[in-house]
This record gives C-alpha cells, sequence and structure tokens, in this order.
C-alpha cells in the first residue's frame, strides 16, 4: 500500500467529463477570480488612498481585503489551470502549500474579524475611550496577533497532516487540497492526532465565536437606546455586513470540517468548501460596500478619478 513517502503527487477533483464543460468552469472560475481581484484591490486603493478612511475600523477593513485576496488566489488559480488543460494533478510540495496558506488565510481572517467586532463595540458602547482603547499602535498589534495566530495554526496542521503515512491512494475528492480530504487518504487511525489538533483549533476559534456574540448583543442594546434614527442607522450600517460575513464563515466552515462522514458526499464538500473558500473573498467587497456610505463614496471619487486620468491624461 502506497505511504506518505511514495506519493509524488495529488489528483483533484474534475469538474466535468468533457473539455466543453471544463472551459465553461475555467471561464466560471475566471470571473469570479477577476470580480475578487477588483473588488478588494478598490477597497485597499480606496483605504490607502483616502485620508478620511484613516481609522481602525478601514485599517481592520484593509487586513480583511489583503486575506480575502490571498485567500482566494490559494486555492482558483490551480482550479483554473486544471480545467484549462484538462488536468488533475498537484505536486505533493503543491498541495502542502495550498493546505499551509489556506489555514492560515483563514484562521488569520476569523481572528481578525473577532477583533472587528471589539472595534465595534468600542464604537458603540464606549465611544468615549475609543481613541485611547485603539490607538495606531494598538490596531497594529492586533492585527499582526491575527496574522501571526493563523500562521502558527497553519504551521501546525500542515505539518501534523503531511507527516500521516497515506494507504488510500491519492484522489482528492476535492477542487484543492483540505486538510479533510487529505486525512480521508490516511492509514486507518492515524488521522486521530490531527483530529485531536482539528478539536483544540475548533476549541480557539469557539470562543473567538462566543467573544463576538457577546459584543453584538451589547452593541444590540446600546443601538436600541440611541434616541436618533440616524445614530441607529449608521450603527447597523457598519455592524450588520461584519455580522453577514462572520455568519457565512461559521456556518460553511462547521459544515465542512465537523459535519459526519455519514452525510458527506463529494458533491456536498464541493458546495461547502467553495461557500467558504471562494465566495466570501468574492462578496465581502459586495456586502462593506452595500451598507457603508463612506466606502462608496471614496471608491466612486477613487473610480471617477481614474476616468478623468484616462480622458486628460
Amino acid at each position: 500500500m502506497p505511504n506518505s513517502s511514495s506519493v509524488s503527487e495529488f489528483l483533484l477533483l474534475a469538474f466535468a467529463d468533457t473539455q466543453e464543460l471544463q472551459l465553461l468552469h475555467f471561464a466560471l472560475f475566471l470571473g469570479i477570480y477577476l470580480a475578487a481581484l477588483l473588488g478588494n484591490g478598490l477597497i485597499l486603493t480606496a483605504v490607502a488612498c483616502d485620508h478620511r478612511l484613516h481609522t481602525p475600523m478601514y485599517f481592520f477593513l484593509l487586513n480583511l481585503a489583503l486575506l480575502d485576496l490571498g485567500c482566494i488566489s490559494t486555492t482558483l488559480p490551480k482550479a483554473m489551470a486544471n480545467a484549462l488543460w484538462d488536468t488533475r494533478a498537484i505536486s505533493y510540495e503543491g498541495c502542502a502549500a495550498q493546505i499551509l496558506f489556506l489555514v492560515f488565510l483563514v484562521v488569520a481572517e476569523y481572528f481578525l474579524l473577532t477583533v472587528m467586532a471589539y472595534d465595534r463595540y468600542v464604537a458603540i458602547c464606549k465611544p468615549l475611550h475609543y481613541g485611547s482603547l485603539l490607538g495606531s499602535r494598538a490596531c497594529a498589534q492586533m492585527a499582526a496577533a491575527a496574522w501571526g495566530s493563523g500562521f502558527l495554526n497553519a504551521v501546525l496542521h500542515t505539518a501534523n497532516t503531511f507527516s500521516l503515512p497515506l494507504c488510500q491512494g491519492n484522489a482528492v475528492d476535492q477542487f484543492f487540497c483540505e486538510i479533510p480530504q487529505i486525512l480521508k487518504l490516511s492509514c486507518s487511525g492515524a488521522y486521530l492526532r490531527e483530529f485531536g489538533v482539528v478539536v483544540f483549533s475548533i476549541s480557539v476559534l469557539f470562543g473567538c465565536s462566543v467573544f463576538i456574540v457577546i459584543s453584538y448583543i451589547q452593541i444590540l442594546r446600546a443601538v436600541l437606546r440611541m434616541p436618533s434614527e440616524q445614530g441607529r442607522h449608521k450603527a447597523f450600517s457598519t455592524c450588520l455586513p461584519h455580522l453577514a460575513v462572520v455568519s457565512l464563515m461559521v456556518s460553511t466552515g462547521m459544515c465542512s470540517y465537523l459535519k459526519p462522514p455519514s452525510i458527506s458526499s463529494p458533491s456536498l464538500d464541493l458546495v461547502v468548501s467553495f461557500l467558504y473558500s471562494v465566495v466570501p473573498p468574492a462578496v465581502n467587497p459586495l456586502i462593506y460596500s452595500m451598507r457603508n456610505q463612506e466606502l462608496r463614496d471614496a471608491v466612486r471619487t477613487l473610480v471617477e478619478y481614474a476616468i478623468l486620468r484616462r480622458i486628460h491624461p
């Protein structure tokens, strides 16, 4: 039986049996990827260039856009290349790199979303202390902690996963390398060690979820006490997008990593993984721009400036 030392490459899941359908999937992935690049790129540029957006909330949003760009760039380019060239292969090293970067970026994003919940809690519930609690140094430290925690988690999971002996071949039932799919290829019983690491990480992320829920309960109570309807609208416009992003990540991530094997199927795994790895990076810019007037104005100004520069160089 093959083991991890004899596996030099993995075979990813093919979306279709014919070249025509493969090209259709390539076009679909390309459209989603370009939309994610455009949306997150606009947020990055708008926040960097507009001095009105140099606040803690938009600093964290800039970090979120960077993580989203990295996340979708980890999975889709390889899937597009495989669809275009009608192949399924990914090298052993490439598979390990995909898992490393995907876990790093997804976990860092969730820690960052926890920090963003704290930012909204302080802004709405303790506005007089906002400047002292969320100064530039504190914001940089919290963002660095989110990135660092994600990286440490990724190194731990990747090293642990690829130290397991593989006895079930090299066919991965997913369009990118994912820890649950690699564990299916491991020898019977060997996956329990990685399962323990996954449970530990899930426990930490569950603690983040509890913190987010408590923060939003306090935020909701504070917003409902606001006498001004305009103030309530502004508070909801900055909080609801964040809550929508958190809900999407938690529901799809838990479904992907914690669902019982008895209800697992290639089609279900494919949909769930697509929802947590591809959809959030593509729709996050839309979610935040729809509810945030300041960000919409900054993006509009940026686009108008770019158009004028092309007309009048």
